[in-house]
């Protein structure tokens, strides 16, 4: 292990510590991990155990596909789930689909040896990213064979630059690699990673599963009065172009808004931006109409989202003028128009939808009316829903493909 990694751990480690002081995200990772070898001690001596590793939510709900097909596939093995993030440990740590849920350790030997030691993994599973040295490293020296799933690479990452050696070595320790492209492949064996194969990408698998388990949400269709705008995981950035347009619009025209924030600081600077009738769904009574001239509901509660896209005429995702969009293809699936921000480069299948031109992006509140304009024609919205479909039909299957390369036997 490199030394002066092991002391960038330890100086990492003091500084969650000084920060959970006053950051409740770090608050949450330093209570959590206290809990972790409590509960590993939950795991049955002498089950064999498969251990996934999620970053997030976004990366927990990629990998719940094989999650779920290998529970089915080999119900004597434990599943072991660990998170990174408090945003999926919170939202995931009762995930019946697992044995057991914690939060990944600090990367520090002392903490990777005891989870290890606690965990005692049979096979381990890092889904898309999130690589630890330290962890990859022990996990390697005891011989558990390690996979990666679903993830996909770019010439910019560290590993491919010039000084980033070291850290490409962390991929020759997994035995196999999951990749969603060939273009990922390619960039893998030029810089002599060879256990690698391309399988696609698990997210949609998932998708479609929660499409098909979709949930009714009677608020958002009594909403419908023949446009309807989903906006999803939206920031402030995206909501000052939705919101002016949603004011000036047409009865006809009615807005869902799904924030990625749902505290009540960010929801109320969002209400007071409207000048027509919005409420939140937490205000909403189960069973009864909503308050006459309702013409925009706010989504201010997590887990409904996936299922509210598919009331729409059209679906806006957020994300797209910050870091990066957010989840497109949980609305992709019902074959509706896609709208996002320009910052796409990090997410092949976003490109992919602009290519064939089954999502589009947008810069501001004119090129929005324009595609709500092109997309309000239903026959460019049959044609488009064609293109999206024959995209999924090509995607489907990376979790039956990654199962069966695991288990050649079956």
């Amino acid at each position: 292990m490199n030394p002066l990694y092991s002391l960038a751990g330890i100086l990492a480690s003091a500084g969650l510590h000084l920060a959970a002081c006053f950051n409740e995200k770090a608050r949450l990772i330093v209570r959590g991990r206290r809990e972790t070898p409590e509960r590993l001690r939950r795991l049955e001596k002498g089950r064999r155990v498969v251990w996934f590793h999620a970053s997030s939510l976004g990366e927990f709900e990629q990998g719940r596909p094989l999650m779920e097909a290998w529970r089915e596939a080999h119900p004597e093995w434990q599943i072991l789930l660990s998170f990174f993030s408090p945003s999926g440990y919170t939202v995931r740590h009762d995930y019946a689909g697992a044995d057991v849920v914690v939060y990944l350790p600090s990367d520090r030997e002392p903490s990777v040896s005891r989870f290890l030691h606690l965990a005692h993994p049979d096979v381990a599973i890092f889904i898309k990213y999130d690589f630890w040295p330290t962890m990859l490293w022990e996990l390697a020296r005891r011989e558990v064979p390690t996979y990666l799933i679903s993830a996909i690479f770019r010439e910019d990452q560290l590993f491919f630059r010039w000084y980033g050696g070291w850290y490409l070595r962390l991929l020759k320790l997994f035995r196999h690699l999951y990749v969603q492209d060939t273009h990922s492949e390619e960039l893998l064996l030029q810089h002599g990673v060879t256990e690698v194969s391309v399988t696609g990408d698990t997210r949609f698998d998932r998708v479609e599963a929660i499409a098909r388990a979709a949930k009714e949400v009677p608020e958002v269709k009594a909403l419908d009065r023949g446009r309807l705008l989903i906006a999803g995981s939206t920031w402030p950035e995206d909501e000052a172009i939705l919101i002016p347009y949603f004011n000036q619009a047409k009865d006809d025209f009615t807005l869902v808004l799904a924030p990625h924030e749902i505290h009540e600081e960010h929801l109320r600077a969002i209400e007071a931006q409207f000048t027509r009738p919005a409420v939140r769904l937490s205000q909403c009574r189960a069973g009864q109409p909503l308050p006459e001239g309702t013409a925009c509901l706010i989504i201010d509660s997590f887990g409904l989202l996936s299922s509210v896209y598919r009331y729409g005429t059209w679906a806006y995702v957020g994300g797209g003028f910050g870091k990066s969009v957010h989840n497109t293809l949980e609305a992709a699936v019902y074959g509706i128009p896609v709208f996002f921000g320009p910052e796409i480069h990090k997410h092949r299948e976003v490109r992919e939808l602009v290519a064939r031109s089954s999502g589009f992006i947008l810069h501001d509140q004119a090129e929005l009316a324009q595609l709500l304009d092109r997309f309000s024609s239903l026959e460019e919205c049959q044609a488009l829903r064609t293109r999206t479909e024959a995209y999924f039909a090509e995607e489907r299957g990376a979790t039956e493909a990654i199962l069966s390369d695991l288990f050649p036997e079956e």
